[in-house]
């Protein structure tokens, strides 16, 4: 089974890159890749592509569109590029998440290793200022990108008046039209807002004000148990905030694997974080020099005040296309605002086009740039894909969590018979030598085929680890077939094997 599986994904690769593209096409990409230009200008001069919005979408659709050879041009409001995964998002969040990682492991865990000290302090403009430096590095190294690629950078607010042309409002306070025969809308989504709830960024935040808090709560409330919710209730409370998490349904972070959140939730609990599910938040005052909540259960019934000194909103984000003009275009949307696209991200509207936050599909950044790759790809005459089912998630705490195809929920309600095999941390030896075996690996396949569905993950570097079973997924895997391959010892990886092993056989370590 093994050889014939290798041979067939051999087979693949080598015919992958042409299966897909007809000879008209292939000459298309030949000539656009020989193609002889200069840069982009906003002004008479028609681009090949002209994408709204520098985020992860858009920076990277624009970066692959000039590399295949398009006339580009890039347009972001913010005057940074990275848009707000960079900016006010994934880096900034896993910087603070680091950072204050560091401070507990002072705090509670060095001793354990024979590192000991008289005290340790939290320096908060010292942690915000590296976090700082972390996201302007890295936003000034997309700009070098755009140089060395030649891809036209216009700092304004981007509006379609055509679908070949987008009307831009210049931070500096000009105004330009920039040309292009096709257009990508790239304009990522924004802080999903509460009834009644107004966020001021200093006691009411959203994600990006507690991302800049400048004192350390007392008390902080976060509403929403998702991912950014669980990840800056993590920050703060390893900081020493007394964190409370309220939430509408009875679970936290509900596309996780049930099993794993059980785990995820027990871990977070002893980690001093409190949950109230099952409740909305149904008044919020904050007149005086705290935050009173008035909370009531789900279903109805009595209310009860919650304190805090700050409130974190993180119920959820919305696509963000509001004053593009999609509207005087006739660009269809959903009920929820996401324009609505074909399998090569082309709205109804012939020239237009759009991806990431904007669009149905996983709201993360790694999803976004999968997308602007594969949409430029389409433009140039190639083939593109994306594959949704695929797409990794990582819920960046300590242990982390990290999961990629469908869950034993999912796997159930499709009615396909299943194996699950498991393998605690608490049974692998570098986790238990670097004293830090809390987690599980949870490997989901099909009892006849033995094929992958779905692999989740907890434990320290749940991150990176999850990418070894994301090219299993993406190639049809067997259980067996990791369970085959030799992980170098001691890693944390050989969990995974361990599991695959337990799924088509018997592990040999527990």
């Amino acid at each position: 089974m093994a050889m014939a599986s290798f041979a067939r994904r051999k087979a693949y690769l080598l015919g992958r890159n042409f299966a897909n593209s007809s000879p008209d096409a292939l000459r298309y990409s030949f000539s656009l890749t020989n193609f002889s230009r200069g840069f982009a200008s906003s002004g008479s001069e028609e681009n090949d592509v002209v994408i709204v919005g520098g985020g992860p979408g858009g920076y990277v659709a624009a970066i692959k569109a000039a590399q295949l050879g398009l006339k580009t041009t890039c347009i972001e409001k913010r005057g940074t590029l990275g848009g707000t995964c960079l900016n006010v998002g994934c880096i900034p969040s896993k910087a603070l998440l680091h950072s204050s990682h560091m401070f507990h492991e002072a705090q509670h865990s060095f001793a354990n290793h024979g590192v000991k000290f008289a005290s340790v302090e939290v320096d908060l403009p010292a942690m915000m200022n590296q976090k700082n430096k972390a996201v302007a590095n890295l936003t000034r190294g997309i700009e070098g990108l755009f140089k060395k690629n030649k891809v036209t950078y216009v700092k304004g607010y981007g509006k379609l008046i055509s679908p070949s042309e987008v009307s831009v409002d210049t931070i500096e306070g000009g105004e330009t039209v920039v040309k292009g025969k096709n257009i990508i809308i790239a304009t990522g989504s924004d802080v999903k807002s509460l009834p009644g709830i107004t966020i001021d960024e200093k006691k009411i935040v959203s994600s990006t004000g507690a991302l800049a808090l400048t004192e350390i709560p007392k008390k902080l409330v976060v509403i929403g148990a998702g991912y950014i919710g669980l990840e800056m209730g993590s920050v703060w409370g390893r900081l020493g905030s007394e964190v409370t998490v309220v939430e509408f349904g009875p679970d936290i972070v509900p596309s996780m694997d049930g099993e794993v959140r059980k785990h995820f939730q027990r871990s977070l609990e002893k980690q001093k974080m409190k949950f109230i599910l099952k409740t909305k938040v149904v008044g919020v005052d904050a007149s005086g020099d705290g935050v009173k909540l008035t909370l009531e259960p789900a279903s109805g019934g009595d209310q009860t005040i919650l304190e805090a000194d700050v409130v974190l909103v993180s119920a959820g984000r919305n696509p963000f296309t509001s004053g593009l003009g999609l509207d005087k275009l006739g660009v269809e949307t959903d009920k929820v605002g996401r324009i609505l696209v074909n399998e090569k991200f082309a709205t109804n509207v012939p020239g237009v086009f759009a991806i990431g936050d904007v669009i149905p599909g996983p709201m993360l950044a790694h999803k976004a740039e999968e997308d602007g790759v594969a949409c430029v790809e389409f433009i140039a005459g190639k083939h593109g894909h994306v594959d949704y089912d695929k797409v990794p998630g990582v819920v960046y705490t300590h242990p982390e969590v990290a999961s990629v195809g469908k869950t034993e929920e999912q796997v159930k309600e499709l009615g396909i018979e299943y194996r699950v095999g498991k393998f605690p941390f608490m049974a692998n030896s570098r986790a238990k030598a670097i004293d830090d075996a809390e987690g599980i690996v949870k490997i989901i396949a099909d009892k006849e085929t033995d094929k992958i569905l779905g692999v989740h993950i907890m434990a320290p570097n749940a991150g990176e680890m999850i990418h070894e079973a994301a090219i299993a997924l993406t190639y049809d895997a067997s259980s067996e077939d990791i369970a085959r391959v030799c992980h170098a010892h001691p890693t944390m990886s050989e969990a995974l094997k361990e599991a695959a092993m337990a799924t088509h056989d018997k592990p040999i370590h527990i």
